[in-house]
């Protein structure tokens, strides 16, 4: 079987969307797929990870990325005064009517590339990965050209943005494309996948609404415990907690850091590694936390998996979105799991992973906008620090295998055997 992953994150590009794409093309064949990759020549965005390998038994393949340039819009014109806000406001303005996202105009270059791929090579299943949801109008277009099967992969919810503040008239139409680009993939896709329950559900919905056949698969993001290989934790004179990851939307680490600020301990520091938006630090500056709070702007994976081994603990952060982040499984919460240190979850008590932490005994759980539920927590996990209790994770066997990416792939690669195997279109 010869699958065509297709993906707008991908190495060079670094953060935490291109290790689904990645993992993929890494662990496929060696589950007998022939896998190629198709991906941006340079997506041009805001991070990069020279220190990522490509997969070694995967093709990848480049076409010319044509969208705008990443930038953090809203740091920007934070940042800016006067005429100089004025003259940024109107050069961000036209990319805010690309629908259904900025990147939209990589399809111009990707489409003919992925026919020509797939006729080439014999393709049997194309597979899109979304964020961004116009990756998928690739997938359709190549499917309709060539009747090659197409698989659309959802790591995040098509039509359900929380972090979308705005109700401008750009946000209205980009709403309303990507309700379009979530009928197409119901429509037209031979299976969707999705990261998790909550997404699945809402395919499922669209998948009846239109009509369709598709099947629709939940499939996790899982841990990559073989990462962490080498990397050894080793206590040190304070207790670290860290979070690793962008600030972005409704996620907030204010609750946390008055947490922290109550906890009142010199002993007790916070390491944030990744963006930290300019609001929150000044918000944190002025809380007067001195060196108990270390802010470390973005870095290679590989020394973010260094910080998180060698924490005390790490601290998950999953807003509560109106009641989106009950069903959220970030591809974080698997990674603090392979980390295997112990995890305050600062989310939504009710939800997915509550339920995952506990389950697997990996940390404690508290409300993200609780401060008084985090600080007692924070203050559970440096009490067993001091009285050297606070032990690294030991899953089971059974959890291991349960939350590998590896055990995952397989399940992917069974559900494109399927497709390859069904006769004509739906």
């Amino acid at each position: 079987m010869k699958v065509l992953i297709i993906s707008l994150y991908f190495p060079p590009a670094g953060g935490g969307g291109v290790q689904r794409p990645l993992k993929l093309a890494t662990h496929l064949p060696d589950l007998g797929v022939e896998v190629h990759v198709l991906a941006p020549d340079d997506p041009k965005w805001i991070h990069t990870d020279e220190g990522l390998a490509l997969p070694p038994h995967a093709t990848v393949h480049r076409a010319r990325y044509l969208g705008p340039r990443g930038r953090k819009a809203g740091e920007e014109l934070r940042a800016a005064r006067g005429p100089r806000r004025l003259l940024l406001r109107a050069r961000l303005l036209p990319r805010r009517f690309l629908v259904p996202d900025e990147n939209v105009p990589w399809a111009l270059t990707a489409i003919p590339a992925a026919i020509r791929i797939v006729k080439r090579e014999g393709i049997d299943v194309v597979l899109t990965t979304s964020p961004p949801n116009s990756v998928h109008l690739i997938g359709a277009v190549v499917q309709r050209s060539t009747g090659v099967k197409w698989v659309a992969d959802l790591r995040d919810s098509l039509i359900l943005h929380p972090h979308r503040r705005s109700e401008s008239a750009a946000v209205r139409l980009k709403e309303r494309t990507d309700h379009w680009v979530a009928r197409l993939v119901a429509r037209r896709a031979d299976a969707i996948v999705a990261v998790s329950e909550q997404i699945a559900d809402e395919a499922r919905a669209a998948v009846t609404a239109a009509g369709s056949r598709a099947e629709v698969v939940h499939i996790p993001n899982g841990s990559d415990f073989d990462d962490f290989a080498g990397l050894a934790y080793a206590p040190g004179p304070r207790f670290r907690v860290t979070h690793a990851g962008s600030f972005f939307g409704k996620r907030d680490p204010r609750p946390f850091l008055t947490a922290l600020k109550a906890l009142d301990d010199p002993a007790v520091v916070a390491r944030f590694v990744g963006d930290f938006r300019s609001a929150d630090r000044e918000w944190a500056e002025a809380q007067g936390f001195g060196d108990r709070l270390e802010l470390i702007p973005y870095v290679p994976r590989g020394r973010s998996l260094e910080l998180q081994r060698e924490s005390d603990a790490l601290l998950l952060l999953i807003p509560d979105a109106g009641g989106r982040g009950k069903g959220v499984l970030s591809g974080k919460v698997f990674e603090y799991l392979a980390a295997e240190r112990p995890v305050l979850a600062a989310v939504p008590p009710d939800g997915a992973a509550a339920a995952l932490i506990r389950e697997t005994g990996a940390g404690v759980v508290a409300a993200p906008d609780d401060p008084e539920a985090l600080r007692a927590a924070l203050a559970g996990l440096v009490a067993r620090w001091r009285a050297g209790t606070l032990d690294s994770v030991q899953l089971s066997p059974e959890w291991k295998e349960r939350l590998s990416r590896r055990t995952n792939v397989r399940d992917l690669a069974a559900l494109l055997g399927r497709v390859s195997a069904a006769g004509g279109r739906r």
